[in-house]
Parts: C-alpha cells; structure tokens; sequence
C-alpha cells in the first residue's frame, strides 16, 4: 500500500550523474507491477529508465538485485504511508478505513486494477526465492503488528472490549488488506471492494456483534400467577 511516490533525494556534489537513481527505482517498480517479475527484462527495464543495461548494472546490479531493491523501497514507502495514518486523530473505524480507501486509489490507480506491488509480483517468486520470501514474510509480520498496536490503542481508549483477540483482529484487518489487493487485481468494482472493508471493519469494532441485538424482541414478562 502506497498512495504516492516521494520526490527524490538531492544529488550529491560533483559529476552529476545522467540520471536520477530514485527516479529510475520508481520507474522500475511501474515495470515489474506491471509485467511481474519473471515477464520483465532488462531492455524494458532500460527502456522505461532511460538508462542503457552497463548503466542499470553499475546502478542496481542484475535484475533479481534490482527487483529487491525495488521491493525494499515499495514496503518502506508503504510503512511510513501506515504509520502517518495511524499517527492521526479519529476513532478505529474510520482509521482502519482511511487504510483501505489509501490502498483502493493505488490498487484501482493508472487506469489499471493493479493490486498490490508486493502480492503482485512477490508472491509468484517467493515460493523458489528465499531471499523474496522473507522480505515478504517481514512486511507482513510488520503490518500485523502495525494493526496489532492501533487495535490496542483502540481497546485502551474503550472502543473495543478488553477482552477481545487483539491479535487475531490485525490478522483480520491485514487480510482484508491482501484480500481487497488480490480482488482488485481480478477486477471486483470499488464498490465491492469498498464493501468488503466496511465489513470487516464492522467485525474489528465489534459493530457486527451489536447488530445483532438489533431488532430482537424483548422478552416476554411471565405471567403471575393468582390463586
């Protein structure tokens, strides 16, 4: 979940360089989101950098070393993204919401239904790349946790009850994450995707439990008895 890439960095005194290395990371994760890892070469790579195959391998190495660093810059642009959210004011609801509409407008962004960069492309290579699988291991154990916090933020504030499965309920909120990404990428509408949230956001509060003492009818008095 990035909404937005940062600018780049100042270049350092001296020669200046024929291109912008944080430009040119940007522009290769946009290849690799687009035609996954394995689909990808070099000369698209080169082609969408303006940068020549001897310039990228004095840059970025190959293109597995590349496509790392590609990973590492979207899951810390995505880490900082959550952590600006969660560090605002407003109740958990619309806090967990402000979480999947951020993800939804670059999931659904460019004209594409184009998920999530790292269930997109990291996934697929995880399974034979141990190095791939950990990083993704990580960035999901890093949102966990990231939901863990704010959901017992959430219970000291008295929004959810003390008793309940602080764990269990970040598991939740990062699974609708993943599940809105893969569905998004299939082609669900935002609407359903939408949809999708505010469900499980509804659980995560608690709101669903409350819906369904909704409506009941109230228990009939007993008849006393006379005699």
């Amino acid at each position: 979940m990035v909404q937005k890439y940062r600018g780049a960095a100042p270049r350092p005194r001296g020669r200046p360089r024929e291109y912008d290395p944080d430009d040119a990371l940007r522009r290769a994760v946009e290849v690799f989101w687009k035609t996954g890892y394995s689909a990808t070469s070099l000369d698209t790579i080169a082609a969408a950098t303006g940068m020549n195959r001897p310039s990228l391998y004095a840059a970025f190495g190959d293109k597995r070393a590349l496509y790392l660093k590609a990973l590492a810059h979207y899951q810390s642009l995505a880490a900082t993204e959550l952590r600006e959210i969660f560090a605002g004011d407003g109740p958990l609801g619309e806090t967990l919401m402000r979480v999947y509409e951020a993800a939804l407008r670059l999931y659904l962004s460019g004209g594409q239904a184009r998920g999530c960069f790292a269930i997109g492309t990291a996934t697929s290579e995880a399974v034979a790349d141990s190095q791939i699988r950990a990083m993704l291991a990580e960035g999901t154990r890093r949102l966990d946790r990231a939901f863990e916090a704010r959901i017992k933020a959430a219970q000291q504030a008295g929004e959810i009850p003390p008793e309940a499965d602080a764990s269990a309920l970040a598991s939740l909120a990062s699974a609708t994450l993943h599940t809105i990404a893969i569905r998004a990428r299939a082609g669900v509408s935002r609407e359903e995707l939408v949809a999708i949230a505010r469900k499980a956001v509804a659980v995560i509060c608690g709101s669903s439990r409350a819906a369904g003492t909704r409506g009941a009818r109230p228990a009939r008095p007993r008849e006393e008895s006379h005699g």
